[in-house]
C-alpha cells in the first residue's frame, strides 16, 4: 500500500483526476496552505488532497451573526468540521497539483490546479495551520470491456448535450473533441453531466473505469429521457460554460 501525507483542502465539490480547478483562497487556513506552497521549488509538484464534505461548508465563520451577535466565530484547521474532521469528509477523493499559485496584494490567493490521482483518506491530523491527511493512492483499473463502454458512454453523451441545449440537427462536440481513453473518458463524463456531489463521489469511488463507465451510460439515458420530456428545464443554462480537461 503506497500512502503520502498531504495538505487537505476539502471543498463542497467532487475533484477528478485530469479536470482543473480554479481556486479564490481567502481563508487563513488555506493561506498558510498555500505559503508553504509556494517554499516548494516550482519544478517540483505542488501537491494537495481534495475531499468532498460530507455535511457543512469549507468557509467557516468568520465573524458574529445573527440571530446571536455576541456569538465567537470558529477558528482553526479544523473549523466548522466537527471533533473528528474524517467523518466529516468522503473517503475517497483527488491529489491536486498547482500549476499556479498566485498571492494578491490582500493576501488572498488564486490557485489553478489539476487532478492527478485518486486517493483514499486513512486519517487527518489537525495540529498545525491547516489540515494534513494520511492518504492511500488508489490504482485506476480498466476493468473488463472498458473500451467498448466508453464508446458507448460518448455516443450517450453527445445525445445528452444535444438534448440539453436544444440541438436538433448537429452534435455539439465532434468525435475530434472529445477523448477516447475509457479511463479519461469516465472522468471527462462524470465532470460535465449535471449531478450532485453523492453522484459525483459514487462515480470517483467507482472500483474501476469499466464499472464508472456502466454507472454513468445509466445516468446518461436517464437524464436525457428526463431532457426529452421536460425540454425546458432552466439548467439548461449551465451547459454553456466548456468543460476543460487538462
Amino acid at each position: 500500500m503506497t500512502t503520502v501525507r498531504l495538505p487537505l483542502f476539502p471543498l463542497n465539490s467532487v475533484l477528478f483526476p485530469g479536470l482543473v480547478l480554479p481556486l479564490n483562497v481567502f481563508e487563513e487556513r488555506y493561506r498558510a496552505m498555500m505559503r508553504d506552497l509556494l517554499k516548494i521549488a516550482e519544478d517540483e509538484p505542488r501537491r494537495f488532497a481534495v475531499v468532498a464534505i460530507r455535511d457543512g461548508h469549507e468557509v467557516s465563520p468568520t465573524a458574529p451573526g445573527m440571530p446571536d451577535q455576541t456569538a465567537v466565530p470558529e477558528r482553526g484547521p479544523a473549523a466548522g468540521f466537527g471533533d473528528d474532521p474524517v467523518k466529516a469528509f468522503h473517503t475517497v477523493g483527488c491529489i491536486a497539483d498547482a500549476a499556479t499559485v498566485r498571492e494578491r496584494a490582500d493576501g488572498s490567493f488564486e490557485v489553478l490546479a489539476t487532478g492527478t490521482t485518486r486517493v483514499r483518506l486513512l486519517s487527518v491530523d489537525a495540529s498545525g495551520q491547516y489540515l494534513t491527511a494520511e492518504l492511500e493512492e488508489l490504482p485506476e483499473e480498466p476493468g473488463e470491456e472498458a473500451g467498448a463502454l466508453a464508446e458507448g458512454v460518448l455516443r450517450a453523451f453527445r445525445q445528452y448535450q444535444k438534448r440539453l441545449a436544444g440541438a436538433r440537427e448537429r452534435s455539439l462536440s465532434t468525435g475530434a473533441d472529445l477523448p477516447d481513453e475509457p479511463a479519461v473518458v469516465s472522468y471527462l463524463v462524470a465532470a460535465a453531466v449535471m449531478l450532485d456531489v453523492p453522484a459525483r463521489q459514487s462515480l470517483l469511488q467507482a472500483p474501476d473505469t469499466a464499472s464508472r463507465l456502466r454507472e454513468e451510460l445509466k445516468l446518461l439515458r436517464t437524464e436525457t429521457a428526463i431532457i426529452r420530456n421536460l425540454p425546458s428545464l432552466p439548467a439548461s443554462e449551465l451547459t454553456r460554460g466548456p468543460t476543460s480537461l487538462n
